[in-house]
């Protein structure tokens, strides 16, 4: 798949796709013979995972180290796994701020509900 191609796939720009590349936050992407990135299914693997762990919030300094881990291969899964539960810990941490959040919108909501009908009750 051409970049474009990939970019459409994945609802994430060109430029974004270059920069993971460079960064080494995905491997580097097979080309043409042309020099064209061909995005094959391997690529496209790395692209759902990183694009995954940015929606949740993952910082790329811990997707580059995780990055590098895999490529060094055998002997990094313990520090791999580390680098997955630390930033599942940090997900969860951010879930219940969030659901605090809602419960307190919810709550506020409510209470003008109550305002409300009281007040159309009276009239």
């Amino acid at each position: 798949m051409t970049i474009a191609e990939t970019s459409r796939k994945y609802n994430i720009t060109a430029d974004t796709l270059r920069y993971y590349e460079r960064i080494g936050i995905i491997p580097p992407v097979p080309r043409t013979k042309g020099g064209i990135r061909d995005y094959d299914e391997a690529s496209c693997r790395w692209i759902e995972l990183m694009k995954c762990l940015r929606s949740a919030g993952v910082q790329i300094e811990a997707l580059i180290e995780y990055a590098a881990l895999c490529r060094q291969g055998e002997g990094t899964e313990e520090r791999r796994k580390e680098i997955l539960m630390e930033q599942r810990d940090q997900l969860l941490a951010r879930m219940e701020e969030m659901q605090n959040s809602l419960d307190r919108l919810n709550y506020k909501i409510e209470n003008y509900d109550k305002i409300l009908r009281g007040r159309e009750e009276r009239e």
